[in-house]
């Protein structure tokens, strides 16, 4: 049944009441609540039936159909609604807004608040990643972004030049729905959408609401008048969809690319920043590796710098002096990490508190937070750094919040809000005589039930309450018989084997008890508004100490790190140089169980590297050390090196790894050309270029004259530092020409047949590639490897494959393969051993080895 073929009138008052609600709302799951549901009806109750795999159903409505209905409990609801937003839906909440005992005819029911995946604020978050909503605008000159994550309150707001631009932009932020105008076309939409599941959403409203001017007023607004109706997009979105004061919004600030190090999103991939390139996972990445952060806001942080490290060196500086503050002040800094451990998810506890979902266990978690910020202030003041004491002096304790939470509620409240048990004892006297009402109601009882047995004469008699029919005496029918007018007894329910009644006195003390009852919970209920109006209060204070303390989790996280792993404070060069001694990649080193091995990387008057050498040795493994080591530097890390000392660069641009574009349906090769075109548009003489075996995705010839015209624009045009690695030798003779170009080569050797890398970086170019070595490594066939072995000696011989016939279709000359599984093993058993360099194992490793075999004998 469709709502568009249906003619509303013929409905119920209460489905004529939904269907004006879906009206509103049409590209929403409306969850129309009734009594202890929310249901869904028509097109929504199909939907909401497959995704969340619950029962469809029917509902009579008046109509000559039942109408198709799913429902949930009103409790469960945010569970629902959370797996519903994931899909990429939109959800929104109907209540009664009118008390029913108090309700004329049709209780009223209105949308109360219309859940987004980029407005929601529940609890079910991902703590460790925000979850940025953005809008766009487009004016004659340029893009604009404005962006919130709307469970914390953080505003931004930066300018783009181009579609491309905005749109990497846009996959940085992991932004989970984009706003617009109606009007805008662009070919990104589709994109963000198709293929990265972005929810687009259109709003027209660019008139900032007066209640939200605030948010701007530390904008130049002559300079961004041209952006501000991006900013009330923005807004207006959030206020329309959470209907509620946004109290807790922060406002917003600016930033410009050229404000921080900027890394593309193929950049960001290619060096693992947040996720592995393979598997899509947090655990393997420089987030993984950095993310010690004890609470939910410092991971969150975290993430922000990996994304934006910094350029500004007095700040960078700034950082190092507080991770070397910590790893100098062991008590401190341990005494620091137990403040932390208590400190719940501030960020969205305010964020909550603000647009009304707060239940009270988030004021309980509010209040835990607090009772260890005089700790954690003393302790970082201890740091004993101006910086730090200055710090130390802007954090407020917030000790009388503390105090009125403490007092007022209890350690395990229940997590709906008009069931009372929140409020402990002798905060509120009137509360307490309620409950010593009630709970003098069991002794009551007891009483008069004796009363009543002795006074009547039934030993079995017995009272009892259940919600339907309240409170009640019960009889057994073989007791009836004592029974008299004369007792006042008043049937109120017949059983199969008893009689219920009710008595006068009775009666008065139910509506005494249940009466008691409901003013207990209608009294917590606004004893609790009241308190969480009072920490709504002190929202902007809040938000600053969890800024406060993300800060601290970080440098923290940092300090930890650094002492683990034995990293090293890096120099921050007022020059251009790079000059690390015995550097790791981070990462890779914590899963080696052998010892790392180290490389420096030198770059001074040579800023083009000219990277060559066998595959699998390393080459990649360098190029993305140095990424790392740089950005590790610029958020404020120590580094994993003996000494670094390195200039500032203010941007990273990588191709590294090859793989087709299956989304966009573009090849190894183009992908390849996009990514080098980008980092060739946008670099400068301060930025940092990784290519890693550019021009391999076409011909020989073709790939060798790319690879060189590349290195030499960027070498002559750009001058920036270049890392590039390559597997044409050929290319080591551009060192003559070239004058800041220098060759190094990753070393191997050779044994009995195979090759061992030792992934030592050397100055000088490459003799051969080990590409066949590389081969039999991989355990192609014996007579591939040795067909592949005489037609390199006949190339190399010839110099050229000019006239020379290299026998390709001459299948004699392939030895023949093993002819069983004996011989098999035998071949491959032999073959190990040629390539094993026994010299350098050691004595565990050889006995590994001999297991390993005799397994594959076995």
């Amino acid at each position: 049944m469709n709502l568009k073929d249906v003619d509303k009138s013929e409905f119920t008052p209460m489905m004529q009441q939904y269907i004006e609600c879906k009206e509103n709302y049409p590209d929403a799951i409306v969850f129309f609540r009734i009594g202890d549901f929310y249901e869904m009806f028509f097109e929504d109750a199909y939907i909401a039936s497959r995704e969340l795999e619950i029962a469809l159903t029917g509902k009579d409505a008046g109509y000559k159909e039942r109408v198709p209905m799913c429902g949930i409990p009103f409790h469960a609801y945010s569970g629902y609604a959370e797996k519903l937003i994931s899909k990429g839906y939109k959800v929104a909440i109907v209540e009664q807004v009118e008390d029913p005992s108090q309700a004329k005819g049709l209780v009223k029911r209105d949308v109360v608040k219309i859940i987004t995946p980029g407005t929601i604020t529940e609890a079910g978050l991902n703590e460790k990643e925000n979850n940025f909503l953005a809008a766009i605008y487009e004016t004659d000159a340029r893009y604009t972004l404005a962006y919130a994550d709307v469970s914390t309150g953080q505003m931004y707001l930066t300018t783009i030049e181009d579609e491309e631009a905005l749109a990497n932009e846009i996959l940085s932020l992991h932004a989970k729905e984009v706003i617009c105008l109606s009007s805008l076309k662009l070919k990104i939409l589709n994109t963000l959408h198709d293929n990265y599941q972005i929810v687009i959403s259109r709003c027209d409203d660019t008139s900032l609401i007066d209640d939200y001017k605030y948010l701007i007023e530390g904008l130049n607004l002559e300079k961004f008048k041209d952006d501000i109706p991006c900013i009330s997009i923005l807004i207006n979105y959030i206020s329309k969809t959470q209907r509620h004061n946004l109290y807790h919004l922060q406002p917003i600030k600016f930033y410009s690319s050229n404000q921080v190090l900027h890394l593309d999103p193929f950049s960001k991939r290619n060096l693992e920043l947040t996720e592995t390139l393979r598997q899509n996972q947090k655990s393997g990445s420089l987030l993984w590796l950095l993310d010690k952060c004890q609470t939910a806001m410092g991971s969150r942080k975290l993430h922000t710098w990996i994304d934006r490290p910094l350029i500004d060196r007095n700040e960078i500086i700034k950082r190092h002096n507080y991770v070397e503050a910590l790893i100098n002040n062991y008590v401190a800094k341990e005494e620091i990490k137990e403040s932390l451990k208590t400190v719940y998810d501030l960020e969205r506890i305010i964020g909550r508190i603000s647009v009304g979902n707060a239940n009270a266990k988030d004021l309980v978690q509010l209040r835990r937070s607090l009772a260890n910020i005089p700790n954690f202030k003393k302790n970082v003041m201890a740091l004993g750094t101006d910086d730090a004491i200055s710090f130390a002096n802007g954090i407020d304790t917030h000790e009388k919040l503390y105090d009125l939470l403490d007092k007022a509620l209890v350690d395990d409240p229940p997590l709906q809000i008009k069931e009372g048990g929140m409020i402990k004892p002798l905060y509120n006297k009137d509360l307490d005589e309620l409950k010593e009402i009630s709970g003098s109601s069991k002794d009551w009882i007891l009483k008069f039930e004796a009363q009543e047995r002795e006074r009547i004469g039934i030993k079995t008699m017995h009272v009892g309450y259940n919600r339907v029919f309240g409170y009640y005496i019960e009889v057994s029918k073989g007791a009836l018989q004592n029974l008299t007018d004369s007792d006042h007894y008043e049937r109120k329910q017949t059983l199969a084997n008893a009689e219920r009644f009710i008595t006068p006195e009775l009666k008065k003390y139910e509506q005494i008890v249940v009466g008691s009852t409901e003013k207990i919970q209608k009294l917590e209920y606004d004893l609790f508004i009241e308190i969480r109006d009072v920490c709504q209060g002190f929202t902007k204070s809040l938000q600053q100490l969890a800024d406060k303390i993300s800060t601290i989790d970080c440098l923290l996280a940092f300090a930890e790190v650094s002492v683990k792993y034995n990293y090293v404070r890096p120099e921050m060069s007022l020059k251009r140089e790079v000059n690390i001694v015995e550097g790791r990649h981070p990462v890779i080193e914590t899963f080696l169980k052998d010892e790392y091995v180290k490389n420096d990387v030198i770059i001074n008057s040579y800023n083009t590297i000219l990277i060559t050498g066998p595959n699998m040795s390393g080459k990649s493994t360098y190029m993305r050390m140095l990424a790392l080591i740089v950005i590790m530097a610029q958020i404020g890390c120590f580094v994993p090196a003996k000494s670094a000392t390195l200039m500032i660069f203010d941007a990273i641009f990588t191709r590294i790894g090859a793989s087709d574009d299956l989304i966009s349906g573009q090849s190894t090769f183009m992908v390849e050309m996009l990514e080098a075109n980008f980092a060739i548009k946008n670099a400068t003489k301060d930025s940092l270029i990784l290519f890693d075996e550019l021009g391999r995705g076409t011909s020989t010839y073709d790939g060798m004259a790319l690879a060189q015209a590349i290195i030499e624009y960027v070498h002559e045009k750009i001058g920036c530092v270049m890392l590039f690695s390559t597997h044409y030798h050929e290319l080591v003779l551009l060192d003559k020409t070239l004058k800041h170009l220098k060759n190094v080569h990753v070393d191997a050797k050779e044994s009995k047949g195979g090759v061992v890398f030792l992934h030592k970086v050397l100055d000088g170019g490459a003799d051969k590639s080990y590409g066949i070595n590389v081969a039999s490594l991989a355990g192609l066939p014996r007579s591939l490897i040795e067909r592949s072995k005489k037609i390199l000696e006949t190339l190399e011989e010839n110099n050229s494959t000019s006239g020379v016939n290299l026998d390709l279709f001459n299948f004699d000359a392939y030895e023949e393969e093993p002819q069983n599984q004996e011989e098999e093993k035998a071949y491959n058993l032999k073959h190990a051993l040629e390539i094993l360099d026994i010299d350098s194992l050691t004595p565990r490793e050889a006995l590994d080895w001999l297991y390993k075999e005799k397994n594959k004998l076995d």
